[in-house]
């Protein structure tokens, strides 16, 4: 499975950030994989910004939900991140992630993509 971010590298302050993830090698519907979001902002750790299952379950996080829509497209194989409202703040590497347990342990990242929030 290989994963590939893209998406605009500078977004203006209050817009919505949006992201995509082209998945090859392997389909968004396989069982017992969880494709999601995670972010790095400058000089901070990895943070986990929310996940939707093969089943099309979705996963958000408490301090991300209100901001954050993830979903997908099988037809393309890809899944999307909306972030809305954006501040600097949220000025990140922006990583696609791919994680399965079942019935062998599988994780995979994409290379990333800057996002700079900036007027």
């Amino acid at each position: 499975v290989q994963l590939q971010e893209s998406g605009p590298g500078l977004v203006k302050p209050s817009q919505t950030l949006s992201l995509t993830c082209t998945v090859s090698g392997g389909s968004i519907t396989t069982n017992y994989y969880y494709w999601s979001w995670i972010r790095q902002a400058p000089g901070k750790g990895l943070e986990w910004m929310g996940a939707i299952a093969y089943s099309g379950s979705l996963y958000d996080s408490p301090s991300l939900k209100s901001r954050t829509s993830i979903s997908r497209d099988t037809a393309k194989n890809q899944f999307t991140l909306q972030l809305s409202s954006v501040t600097p703040e949220d000025t990140a590497v922006y990583y696609c992630n791919a994680k399965a347990d079942y019935p062998k342990y599988l994780e995979v990242w994409g290379q990333g993509t800057q996002v700079t929030v900036s007027s």
